[in-house]
C-alpha cells in the first residue's frame, strides 16, 4: 500500500506596497485555522501584521483561500 500526500504552498500576493500571505495552522482536531500575514516595507523599516480567524476548515487549501481573501 502506498500513501501519498499533497501540500499546497501559497505564494504571497503583492498589492501595491503590501505583501499578503496565507499561513494556515493545524488545529489539534486535524482541521486548519486560517491566518494571513500582511507586510510592507523592507529591512529595518518593515512591518507585518498577522490576523487569525476563529473558523476551522477541513483542509489546508480551504483555510489558505479564506485567509488570502480576507487579507485582500
Amino acid at each position: 500500500m502506498i500513501f501519498t500526500t499533497t501540500t499546497t504552498t501559497q505564494i504571497p500576493v503583492t498589492m501595491g506596497k503590501y505583501r499578503i500571505a496565507a499561513t494556515p495552522r493545524l488545529l489539534p482536531g486535524g482541521q486548519f485555522a486560517a491566518q494571513v500575514s500582511i507586510a510592507s516595507g523592507y529591512g529595518s523599516a518593515s512591518t507585518a501584521r498577522v490576523m487569525r480567524f476563529d473558523s476551522a476548515f477541513p483542509t489546508h487549501a480551504a483555510a489558505a483561500d479564506y485567509g488570502l481573501a480576507q487579507g485582500i
